[in-house]
């Protein structure tokens, strides 16, 4: 088999799988579900990858790592910049990877817990520092674990609207939810 033929059948099955997780959850996809959505068996399957963990770690690998450049931009901000900083970033980045978020929304407590992702909870509780604008007051913790939760929650649901005018209203809701004056 030749290279770009390996290469295309890797694309199809990280695809496949992607929506699957997407449609089912982590757990609820077996292999055999993806190798019947790529039409190989699932013998052909694990030529490709070692298993679903390995699958999951490939598929969500971009995002990670998106995540972590925010995290690094974030932590060279001053605390006045970084609130602006965090919402910006984190609608973009739940923006560019909606179908990785779905993924990771639906079984995130157990996929928290794979060695792939092993650094994941640390960067979000820095985001969540971020958001907050870096104070220890209970109510701005509030406020930036709504925002934390609902942009991807919006990302996920089709709104009707374009990606501009989505990214421009998320960042105006978080940005109203965070401001400490509740103007």
């Amino acid at each position: 088999m030749s290279r770009s033929a390996r290469s295309g059948t890797r694309e199809e099955i990280l695809d496949a799988a992607s929506w699957l997780f997407a449609a089912t959850g982590f757990k609820g996809t077996s292999l055999q579900d993806i190798a019947g959505a790529v039409g190989c068996s699932k013998a052909a399957l694990l030529y490709h990858f070692d298993g679903k963990d390995a699958i999951l770690a490939e598929l969500l690998a971009p995002a990670v790592e998106a995540f972590e450049t925010l995290d690094a931009r974030l932590a060279a901000l001053g605390d006045e910049a970084v609130r602006r900083a965090a919402v910006e970033g984190f609608v973009d980045l739940v923006m560019r990877f909606r179908r990785e978020v779905t993924v990771l929304y639906g079984d995130l407590p157990d996929l928290l817990q794979r060695p792939a992702f092993a650094g994941v909870q640390e960067m979000t509780d820095r985001l969540l520092a971020a958001l907050t604008g870096r104070s220890a007051e209970p109510a701005a913790r509030a406020a930036a674990l709504l925002v934390l939760g609902g942009v991807p929650v919006a990302c996920m649901e089709p709104c009707g609207i374009g990606d501009d005018e989505l990214r421009s209203a998320l960042v105006r809701s978080a940005a109203r939810a965070l401001d400490p004056t509740g103007a």
